[in-house]
């Protein structure tokens, strides 16, 4: 399988099935850190924290992100603030999670491991 951030997310405008569980470990072993949830809807997604010694750092991060996520298409839901960002990654047209949602968490992982 091709190297996860080396993808391009591809347009998901819904009518396909979101990965069963057993699909998305395997696809949570190529990407760092990334906890997989389920809300209250028992609808997947992918979750991780990340650290930073201040506010711009922090700040700086989400620009690339949100940079990122326009190229791909694909927009996860940022909170952040002094020395941290969280970073919440679904596919909502399939109310679970695609390939899409691994591609941009590995594509995230490469931006803040520079």
């Amino acid at each position: 399988m091709t190297d996860l951030k080396e993808k391009k997310c591809l347009p998901c405008e819904g009518g396909v099935p979101s990965l069963d569980l057993s699909e998305i470990h395997k696809y949570q072993k190529k990407v760092d850190g990334w906890d997989v949830k389920k809300n209250e809807k028992k609808i997947y997604f992918l979750e991780k924290n990340f650290k930073f010694k201040n506010f711009f750092d922090s700040q700086n991060f989400i620009t690339k992100v949100s940079e990122i996520s326009e190229k791909e298409n694909h927009h996860p839901d940022i909170t952040f603030g002094w020395g941290y960002a969280k970073i919440v990654v679904t596919t909502h047209a399939i109310e679970g999670l695609s390939e899409n949602d691994f591609i941009l968490a590995a594509k995230i992982d490469q931006i803040f491991n520079v």
